[in-house]
């Protein structure tokens, strides 16, 4: 799924840190799979065995929090009818993923710090102290830094998780991997039987190469999907991809009628469509578009286009 220098380099990284029983935080923006890298360093462990339980501390209010958590007894709260156990007991001899771990409470925060000091918790209403055995892997797209400089992160807890911290770079950070990571995603949705996808069009192509990846690896397999859902055959096209992808401003508002595609946008689509036409030969494509080989290499580096034939 990856071929640029700096995945290959945290791959690396990983099966050396992976052996230990380090805690591990890892860095990186939304969307990049930080949930994949954990769930392969539990794989490359000796934990590997054991349980992989995950959680996103930004999903569950602080009570809710704690109960996912450290689980409860029958009474705890309303509701409660019977004991219940929780992530850290499901855990027990495996690998807990905290995913934005920075959204914990200071008040949970505090009870982590005590599993990773003491290896026991108390569950919510209970009273006797449980022993665990649990690897703490966590994941945030902020520096916990400077949550800790604005006193909404324990200092103390930030050196427990973060023995080795990891950065899972951008998408855009990943020279060639848009390319490596298209065909896997191409690969997993043709075993889905509605569509099979052979090749990407010229077209195609250079708009996902030409694209900033914002969203990361979760947009590039969203893109990917809606491809698949809206088009059909064995070339994915590029009316295949999304209208931003295309080039396309979204409507005002829902109730706006399509407007008229600016010039930049109408000549970059206008140069996606000879590209295709020309299977990536720039002389061909200049010579469809009636401009020179050097205005046409002018015009692709201003729109950030390649010129190489089908994926």
């Amino acid at each position: 799924m990856a071929s640029s220098t700096v995945m290959l380099e945290l791959f690396e990284l990983m099966k050396r840190v992976a052996r230990t029983d380090a805690s591990i935080l890892i860095r990186g923006e939304t969307g990049t799979g930080k949930e994949l890298v954990a769930r392969a360093l539990h794989t490359l462990s000796p934990r590997s065995e054991g349980p992989f339980q995950a959680v996103n501390c930004a999903t569950l209010t602080p009570e809710l929090l704690a109960s996912e958590l450290f689980g409860h007894v029958r009474g705890a709260f309303t509701g409660a009818i019977r004991d219940r156990q929780g992530l850290f007991s499901l855990a027990h001899g495996g690998t807990l993923f905290l995913d934005e771990v920075a959204e914990l409470p200071l008040d949970l925060q505090a009870r982590l710090l005590r599993v990773l000091q003491e290896r026991t918790f108390v569950p919510v209403g209970g009273t006797d102290p449980k022993n665990v055995d649990v690897r703490i892997l966590a994941a945030t797209h902020r520096s916990l830094r400077r949550e800790v400089e604005a006193r909404r992160f324990r200092a103390d807890l930030l050196y427990r998780i973060r023995v080795v911290p990891l950065y899972l770079p951008s998408l855009a950070e990943r020279e060639g991997d848009v390319e490596a990571l298209a065909w896997h995603f191409v690969d997993e949705l043709n075993q889905q039987g509605f569509r099979h996808v052979e090749r990407f069009s010229a077209a195609a192509r250079n708009a996902l190469l030409a694209h900033d990846w914002p969203g990361n690896v979760r947009e590039l397999r969203n893109v990917l999907e809606y491809g698949f859902a809206v088009g059909q055959g064995p070339l994915f096209d590029v009316d295949d991809l999304t209208p931003e992808l295309r080039g396309e401003p979204p409507p005002q508002s829902p109730h706006d009628l399509p407007k008229v595609a600016s010039p930049g946008v109408a000549e970059r689509r206008r140069l996606l469509e000879a590209l295709d036409s020309s299977g990536g030969h720039r002389g061909k494509a200049a010579e469809l578009l009636g401009m020179s080989r050097t205005t046409l290499w002018r015009k692709l580096r201003e729109y950030r286009l390649h010129s190489h034939t089908d994926l």
